[in-house]
């Protein structure tokens, strides 16, 4: 992962460097700020290889943005990219199509050789992530990809596939059970899909909806992890599938969904004794939705070979020789 702030460049010259070496240099945009804004000018990215992708994660004061045709002759991306909103909100304009808005936890799509105009709306500055994936790789070349002006995803039921994507995405560096790949490939044909360029019923739309429903039916099952009866029916319910139809896309998985549960149990049991040393191991058992403190001990020694005390000792021990 790349990372980089603008609290490594003097003050004075932060908006010059972010302008001239970041904005134009690395994303290929114009970026723009009244001079008597710049001394409080701050930002902060990421920048990460993924499945064939680049995911960029953006915080930065309030500018405007503009993606000219003389940009995209200086830095051609043939790109799609799918952004994700995390901040207050953003403005489009200067394509095509009309301006829009785009709100907190909401998604866009564009090509990236299309001009536009972006700048936050409000005094938050911007917050997003963007998803950057060539065109060339995907399997079928289709002439309206490279037509595709930024617009907002106008179907609602895209908007939980394509966070739960998205938030596993960011995790998949850390996380080796899951497949960047699979998830990039994802969220370009969900997007394709809301643009009407990939049937929902074709093998890759399918494929597409089978990876997200999947993402979103982990992170369901992460909501519920506290309920000792947590069962199918209840995942199956809030993503609107059938029981059978939920087995199913764990089927095509490394877990089953009981499996899945249970491994997600221990990883928050974990996370939890490292970040509450102090606190009493029953209770995180409980919290974490096993039934019994039995059962917590007899899991948590077959999936790590140890008793959960000596995994905290370890931490412990591990703590103080870092002091």
């Amino acid at each position: 992962m790349y990372r980089w702030c603008t609290d490594e460049v003097e003050p004075n010259d932060r908006f010059d460097y972010w302008r001239e070496v970041r904005s134009k240099g690395l994303f290929g945009v114009t970026a723009e700020l009244e001079c008597d804004r710049r001394a409080d000018f701050s930002g902060e990215f990421s920048l990460r290889q993924l499945g064939g992708a680049g995911l960029v994660e953006l915080k930065a004061s309030a500018y405007t943005v503009e993606r000219s045709t003389s940009d995209i002759a200086y830095a051609p991306g043939d790109a799609i990219c799918v952004y994700q909103q995390l901040g207050s909100g953003g403005w489009f304009g200067g394509m095509r199509g009309s301006d829009f808005a785009i709100s907190h936890g909401n998604f866009a799509t564009s090509h990236t050789d299309l001009p536009y105009r972006t700048a936050p709306l409000g005094a938050g500055g911007f917050h997003l992530r963007i998803l950057k994936i060539p065109v060339s790789s995907f399997p079928v070349q289709h002439k309206r990809v490279r037509e595709l002006s930024p617009r907002t995803f106008a179907d609602p039921t895209l908007a939980p596939l394509l966070g739960a994507c998205f938030a596993d995405l960011n995790e998949a560096a850390n996380d080796a059970a899951l497949d960047a790949s699979s998830l990039v490939q994802a969220l370009a044909h969900l997007a394709l899909i809301e643009r009407g360029i990939v049937r929902p019923g074709s093998r890759r739309g399918q494929a597409a909806l089978r990876t997200a429903r999947h993402s979103q039916a982990r992170h369901l099952i992460a909501r519920h992890l506290q309920d000792p009866d947590l069962a199918p029916t209840t995942v199956a319910d809030e993503l609107g599938v059938s029981v059978r139809h939920l087995h199913m896309l764990f089927e095509t998985a490394a877990k089953s969904f009981s499996q899945t549960v249970t491994d997600e149990r221990l990883k928050q049991s974990r996370r939890l004794m490292r970040e509450a040393p102090e606190r009493l191991i029953a209770d995180i058992a409980a919290s974490c939705g096993f039934e019994s403190l039995a059962t917590y001990y007899r899991v948590f020694n077959a999936a790590y070979g140890m008793a959960p005390g000596d995994f905290r000792s370890d931490l412990r021990a591990q703590g103080s020789e870092g002091r």
